[in-house]
């Protein structure tokens, strides 16, 4: 299973959260790239002691040619974008299997709530739907997990363990013969055709509890599919091969690259001698590190520290499965009315002294704080008339108005104004 570490890092304090976690084993970048290490040191410091004490002079200097040489030339190796981006493409992609897990937990209460009735046929109505359900599942699971493979190797197993009668297994080995496209989807028709029957007796009784139970199926079918779609179609084996060859060569060629060669021949970036490549290292760790995180979450359903635990949940699914359809069937508690009964709502509910550090103020947005003068909330008049009179009109002609439309104030002459007023009406 997924190795989780969520509760050691709940609270960030002091230098960081992070540290505490260096330690760990299990799942940890130590017991991944462990052998690569082992074999890059021994590598490095071979060369590094044939260097020091085994060649002579003549051939110190073609080996100080040579590690000037893979020097210049193995940061040319794009290691950080390839990598980076094929390590992204395999965490979205891991992340949407996980998703794409199908739970029988909606189907198991749709079932339960649908299929009315207490005695025995109804009952085995129920427990037959999820029971397809989860073999479906289960035949999924073992064709894409080895773990789950090993557990359930047969369909007698299948039968054995009780997910399957020897019936349905003679239907299975019968259809066999006739195509051998994997029958995932076999258990999931007879469940359709459960809820049919159920429909027809009257233990469901509208269609449209019908059809939620048939889309609830369907939606188990799409999930199991799509899990083996991403079994059969893999990224790319090219950019796996890329990613691979330009990890590995890189660090190949810093075996060379990253020697200490003689201070005293003043070569370039030579001026100083140390035992131990503190730098390379932590490439290594960082590189080799990403490289193993993509190895390992390529395919989730394996038997890495961090892959699915499979196994768990084939077991959890069937036991809650048969406890919703079947021990929870049409049971609820007894309704009571609740302690806020005739407040409608609690005021607020209390804190433990623990919890009491805690307590904040609801949430508000970030005007809240604005306050806006008296004087300045009366809003402005949409229309402004002024009236001038000039001499001898009598108030009647040569007056003008000024009307706002649109944000912009346009000045009429009266005579005008009803021809304007028809044209804004049109």
């Amino acid at each position: 299973m997924t190795v989780t570490y969520t509760s050691s890092v709940a609270t960030c304090r002091g230098f960081g959260c992070f540290w505490k976690l260096l330690i760990r084993w299990k799942g940890s970048i130590y017991k991944l790239i462990w052998p690569e290490l082992i074999l890059y040191t021994v590598l490095y410091y071979t060369a590094s002691f044939i260097y020091r004490f085994a060649l002579d002079d003549f051939h110190r200097r073609k080996f100080e040619k040579l590690t000037i040489h893979c020097q210049r030339f193995v940061d040319l190796i794009p290691v950080s974008f390839v990598l980076g981006f094929y390590v992204n493409i395999v965490i979205q992609r891991w992340w949407d299997q996980y998703k794409t897990i199908p739970w029988p937990d909606s189907l198991s209460v749709f079932a339960s709530t649908c299929i009315h009735g207490q005695d025995k046929r109804s009952k085995l109505m129920r427990r037959t739907i999820v029971r397809y359900a989860n073999l479906s599942m289960l035949i999924t699971f073992t064709m894409i997990s080895p773990a789950v493979k090993k557990r359930f190797p047969t369909r007698e197993h299948l039968v054995e363990t009780g997910f399957m009668t020897e019936n349905e297994k003679r239907i299975f080995d019968l259809l066999d013969e006739k195509a051998t496209h994997p029958k995932y989807w076999m258990p999931l028709v007879w469940a359709g055709s459960v809820v049919a029957r159920a429909r027809k007796e009257g233990r469901i009784r509208d269609d449209f509890a019908v059809k939620t139970l048939v889309d609830e199926i369907n939606g188990v079918r799409g999930k199991c599919g799509r899990l083996l779609s991403y079994d059969t179609i893999s990224i790319p084996l090219v950019y796996t091969q890329v990613v691979t060859l330009a990890v590995y060569s890189f660090f190949l060629g810093t075996v060379m690259g990253r020697q200490f060669l003689d201070p005293k021949l003043q070569l370039p970036d030579h001026d100083i001698d140390f035992y131990v490549p503190v730098f390379t290292y932590l490439q290594f760790f960082f590189y080799m590190g990403w490289l193993k995180v993509a190895e390992t979450l390529v395919n989730p359903f394996g038997e890495d520290d961090d892959d699915f635990e499979i196994n768990w949940l084939v077991d959890r699914n069937l036991q809650v499965s048969y406890l919703i359809v079947d021990e929870m069937h049409n049971e609820h508690p007894e309704l009571i009315q609740d302690m806020y009964w005739d407040e409608i709502f609690p005021q607020e509910l209390p804190y433990t002294v623990a919890a009491e550090q805690f307590r904040t103020e609801a949430p508000q947005g970030s005007t809240y704080h604005i306050q806006v003068p008296d004087e300045e909330q009366d809003f402005l008049p949409l229309v402004e008339e002024e009236e001038e009179e000039e001499e001898g009109e009598g108030g009647q002609d040569g007056v003008d108005i000024q009307v706002s439309v649109d944000g912009k104030r346009t000045f009429l002459e009266a005579a005008s104004l009803a021809a304007y007023t028809s044209s804004l009406q049109q």
